[in-house]
């Protein structure tokens, strides 16, 4: 279930007190091996975004490359000796181009049919590769919009695999793009063995949306594509990383409820095969990324408000270093790091200081580009901590920048997807996110409750069959700890969030009045009917142990319905058509309960979105409706 729902579509549309220049955005950040060079995907607002190459010792552009403008590019990367690759992707042609530099022209290695991700560099350069899905019939992710369920249901899915490509041969068409791993076998993530041999990868048989929760640890042969078990671990498993000395292989393993929300523990297994240990057992932080490098493993780890840059050796983690209460992005991780390990590049960005690229040294990386230095703050922030049943909670509380400190005001609630997930620092714009909340004159308050990360695997694991149990205390708590520091009108709250958020706000109102106003978007309203009928059943089973069918009481006791006569807060709800991770049905069966019991509700389900609403149009509705329902309702 989606972070990415948490908060990025709850706000209103109201107008700002200023004309706000358009953020520079700078995605999928590359350093290249000598860390001399950053490159990344440079867009302005809405604008195309172009390939920009900078001097990583004081950010001033070196070159732009812009060979295609009507694709996106993707999936920067350097190969050894320091050529830039890259993908583009025309839609209207249903292709991608995997292109290297290659002096005034790029050289077009490989054309794809249907969708690709993710080139690597051979160590030696020679090779590239690529995971391509031919003919893909959606989006990579169980968040996109899903393929309608008509004909034969079940019996065709998408496979992801490994494609292999020589970088100085001749241009692969799109009619001899020949996979390498094997079919039905999706591939996840992989990494190149250092002697170029093959691929450490995480993959799984079947179902890709839905069998990520199952996946293991695997060998590729990269001249036959023969697949060898390394090892099957009992947790969730992402960044598979092969040691420099091609001995050992490093994974972040944990308790995660979706592909692309990352954190958990450092393990290590031996290549051969064996037992995966655990690095990082008790620590009190969430690994988030993970990259080697000739000093050891290296990557980043969320501990409470604080991102910082982890240094793993031994058999424990040493330390974490350079760290601020914000967020990290990198193409390939959260950081970037140079071939020797001393030079890290990172997009850093909180909630009142827009993206900005940092490099250098990773005890003291310096920032080095200056577009968004006049952007406006439009909030003040400060992290909330307070204790419930005996867990240290944190959250965030945003308040409107020249908020009263003396007026009482409402305060709205956003509850992270996930669960497994956080809360985490991102530039607020007055016209995205909580943002336009705060420029509607509400406070927002985003806790990160058990089952978040931020405080190790223990914390994370602590709402295991306790959905809306402690997590829900562990927000009320919070509550109680911001009406102390901040003018907050308890007869004023309102709630809201999607994903595992729209579950807890259509729970929260079986379960108290506190809330004067709900919004609940992509929500679960019933864990019995959402077992059967969604598209991705394998992720619950980390969370309530057995199948609904070998205990249905686990799954009654956490269903909004079965408690539906509780229900008095007014709810507005939002789903996806084609929503394969949370169907629409939900959302629809909890509507109907609110009409029938008189409680005043509305529904919204928008076409051909997925799990969460992404065409402008339907972003923009949706805003509008969002801030209008808690207008009504603690204006």
């Amino acid at each position: 279930m989606r972070l990415v729902l948490a908060a990025a579509l709850l706000a209103s549309v109201a107008t700002p007190a200023f004309a706000a220049a358009p953020i520079h955005q700078y995605a999928d950040l590359a350093l290249a091996p000598r860390g001399d060079r950053v490159a990344s995907i440079e867009s302005v607002g809405d604008a195309h975004g172009v390939i920009t190459v900078r001097s990583a010792k004081d950010g001033k552009v070196v070159r732009t490359i812009d060979p295609c403008p009507a694709c996106s590019y993707t999936d920067l990367t350097f190969a050894p000796n320091g050529t830039l690759a890259w993908l583009a992707r025309d839609k209207k042609a249903g292709t991608v181009t995997l292109a290297v530099e290659g002096g005034a022209t790029p050289h077009t290695v490989a054309t794809i049919a249907g969708i690709a991700g993710h080139p690597r560099f051979s160590p030696d350069g020679r090779r590239i590769a690529l995971l391509v899905t031919p003919g893909a019939q959606k989006e990579t992710g169980a968040a996109q919009a899903g393929v309608r369920q008509v004909g034969e249901i079940g019996e065709k899915s998408d496979e992801q695999r490994i494609a292999l490509f020589e970088v100085a041969g001749p241009a692969v068409a799109a009619t001899a793009v020949t996979p390498l791993s094997p079919a039905n076998r999706y591939i996840y993530e992989y990494d190149w063995m250092p002697d170029g041999s093959g691929f450490v990868v995480t993959s799984a048989i079947g179902n890709g949306d839905n069998n990520w929760w199952v996946a293991t640890l695997d060998r590729v042969d990269a001249s036959t594509g023969a697949v060898t078990n390394i090892a099957k671990p009992t947790t969730q498993i992402n960044y598979p990383r092969v040691s420099p000395d091609g001995r050992t292989v490093s994974y972040i393993g944990g308790l995660m409820s979706d592909f692309g929300s990352v954190g958990g523990d450092v393990w290590s297994v031996p290549l051969a095969g064996g037992t995966p240990r655990d690095l990082t057992a008790g620590t009190d932080y969430t690994v988030t990324s993970l990259v080697p490098t000739p000093a050891g493993l290296r990557g980043t780890a969320l501990r409470g408000a604080d991102l910082g840059l982890l240094m793993v050796g031994g058999s424990r983690a040493d330390a974490i270093g350079w760290k601020r209460p914000a967020s990290f992005s990198a193409g390939d991780a959260k950081v970037a790091y140079s071939a020797d390990g001393r030079t890290v590049a990172m997009v850093v960005q909180d909630f009142t200081h827009a993206p900005a690229i940092y490099t250098g040294p990773a005890a003291a990386p310096v920032q080095i580009t200056h577009d968004n230095d006049a952007a406006p703050a439009i909030a003040t922030v400060r992290s909330v901590t307070w204790k419930n049943d005996g867990f240290t909670v944190q959250g965030w509380l945003l308040a409107p920048a020249g908020a009263d400190p003396q007026k009482k005001a409402p305060m709205v609630t956003i509850v992270h997807g996930g669960p497994a997930a956080a809360n985490v620092p991102y530039y607020q714009t007055a016209d995205g996110g909580p943002g336009n909340l705060l420029s509607a004159g509400y406070y927002v308050f985003l806790p990160n409750p058990r089952g978040s990360y931020g405080q190790g695997e223990a914390f994370t694991a602590a709402n295991k069959r306790d959905f809306g149990g402690g997590d829900l205390r562990d927000i009320l708590t919070g509550i109680d700890a911001v009406e102390k520091v901040a003018p907050v009108d308890d007869a004023r709250l309102g709630l809201t969030g999607g994903s595992y958020g729209g579950f807890m706000s259509m729970w929260a109102n079986t379960q108290t009045n506190r809330f004067k106003a709900i919004v609940a978007g992509a929500g679960l309203s019933n864990w019995v009917s959402y077992y059967g009928t969604n598209g991705i059943d394998q992720w619950m089973l980390p969370f309530f142990g057995k199948t609904l069918y070998q205990d249905y009481k686990a799954y009654e006791d956490a269903s909004a319905i079965y408690f539906i006569k509780n229900a008095k807060t007014p709810t507005f709800i939002w789903a996806g058509e084609r929503d394969i991770e949370v169907p629409p049905t939900q959302s629809t069966e909890y509507w109907h309960a609110l009409k029938d019991l008189g409680v005043p509700t509305s529904l919204v389900i928008y076409p051909d979105e997925g799990h969460g609403v992404r065409l402008p149009a339907h972003v923009t509705d949706l805003r509008k409706r969002t801030v209008a329902w808690f207008d009504h309702y603690l204006k």
